[in-house]
């Protein structure tokens, strides 16, 4: 009986630790891997535990129908892959001294359950935590006592060793830095060249109204007079924000930020620049050159007239004119965004502008440049191992939306600038 109630505390704890995650600064603000992480939790802590495959994830975790083919389909794997980079973010950082340990293995959706020592950054003398059987009813009393000195025994090793590693690591291990991803010392090596970090400009769009009755974007034709309410920003900008600033985080450089009603021409003569939000909100892109292949318009004429696209100024063979994002008056499933490294007016200053046609679109640029696995791609069709070779580009990403939140980002185009 002693075994089982181990076995209930230690599930208790895994559980605990899930809520731990789904409520860190690292995962909370992705509802679809918090999703996936408490379903992915709930069959891997079954009694027994329960192996899903991707089909299922699929249809009961992302909602996709019944003829989800996970050949053709791979939101599955690059969710999961992002729950990977997600655990390991956060446990390098806010959960570096967390007892349990959290991982999904790759090629597997089971979820690894580790104990460690606080205050270390990785897994030493603990093997993944272990379901115990609980003891037969008729096993006797001495068999049980038996049990419980060995299982007390090997704890008291275990914690002696731990004690040990602590005492002779002491604090330097514990304060020590987490491993930058090469990916971000090619990608973002320009951004932390200089002493100072550069400035984020996040989108704060001019309306007129009142939130009661009903905003609109100003009109400058036609609200001359109107109060300009500047205040409002999308969360995807938000969102986008949070996430370059765990990058600079890791690379150990401070990231400023001002809302674009706030920059001035300065700002953008003296610092490298990453703009958050398309020029629709975020206006001073409209004041300083901008990108030349993939550039923000709104339709002139037909059934989407009014609608913010991203028009090809340059079209490959096969490709569209002009990539438009789900029609304003439905549900948000599709979306267009723009990553694009450009110089600033200081030829040796550069500027990341991370826009899409809407709010999500945006939020997944950013995550975009803030994820290894992604930039690794990225770089790849830009040809770039070294930071010395990145020279400016414009790449066109389109964005899978579900429930308002981005769940698959695909790169379409890049191009690179003359």
């Amino acid at each position: 009986m002693a075994l089982t109630r181990t076995f209930a505390a230690g599930r208790e704890q895994c559980f605990q630790q899930i809520e731990r995650l789904t409520n860190s600064h690292s995962l909370r603000g992705s509802e679809s891997l918090c999703k996936l992480l408490r379903y992915l939790a709930e069959h891997s802590l079954a009694h027994p535990p329960s192996t899903v495959k991707e089909y299922q994830i699929a249809t009961e975790v992302f909602g996709r129908s019944a003829d989800f083919d996970p050949q053709a389909d791979s939101t599955v794997r690059v969710q999961a892959g992002r729950l990977r980079i997600k655990l390991a973010e956060y446990y390098a950082a806010e959960g570096a001294d967390d007892p349990i340990m959290v991982e999904v293995p790759k090629g597997s959706y089971v979820l690894s359950f580790h104990a460690r020592t606080p205050g270390t950054s990785g897994v030493h003398a603990y093997p993944p935590l272990k379901v115990e059987e609980p003891l037969p009813r008729a096993a006797s009393k001495a068999t049980g006592l038996k049990v419980a000195v060995v299982v007390l025994s090997a704890l008291l090793i275990v914690l002696l060793a731990a004690f040990a590693v602590v005492t002779v690591r002491g604090k330097s291990q514990a304060a020590a830095a987490p491993a930058v991803p090469p990916e971000f010392q090619v990608f973002w090596h320009r951004f932390i060249a200089g002493p100072e970090g550069p400035w984020l400009i996040f989108s704060n769009g001019a309306f007129v109204g009142r939130p009661e009755t009903g905003m609109r974007y100003y009109n400058a034709a036609t609200d001359a007079h109107a109060v300009i309410l500047d205040h409002y920003t999308g969360v995807g900008e938000v969102l986008a924000v949070h996430d370059l600033d765990h990058v600079f985080l890791l690379l150990n450089h401070q990231l400023r930020v001002k809302r674009g009603t706030l920059f001035t021409l300065d700002d953008a003569k003296n610092n490298d620049l990453i703009f958050v939000g398309s020029p629709a909100e975020n206006l001073t892109l409209l004041e300083i050159p901008g990108t030349q292949e993939f550039v923000f318009q709104r339709v002139e004429s037909g059934p989407r007239k009014g609608d913010l696209g991203i028009a090809n100024i340059h079209p490959q063979p096969g490709e569209p004119k002009i990539y438009l994002a789900s029609p304003a008056n439905q549900p948000t499933t599709e979306d267009y965004a723009v990553i694009a490294l450009i110089p600033g007016l200081d030829p040796q200053r550069s500027v990341l502008i991370l826009a899409g046609t809407t709010t999500m679109g945006t939020q997944a640029a950013a995550e975009y440049v803030s994820r290894p696995d992604s930039l690794a791609e990225l770089l790849r069709r830009l040809n770039v191992s070294r930071p010395q070779d990145l020279r400016p580009f414009e790449a066109l990403l389109r964005v899978k939306v579900t429930q308002g939140v981005p769940v698959l980002d695909d790169l379409v185009a890049v191009r690179k600038r003359k």
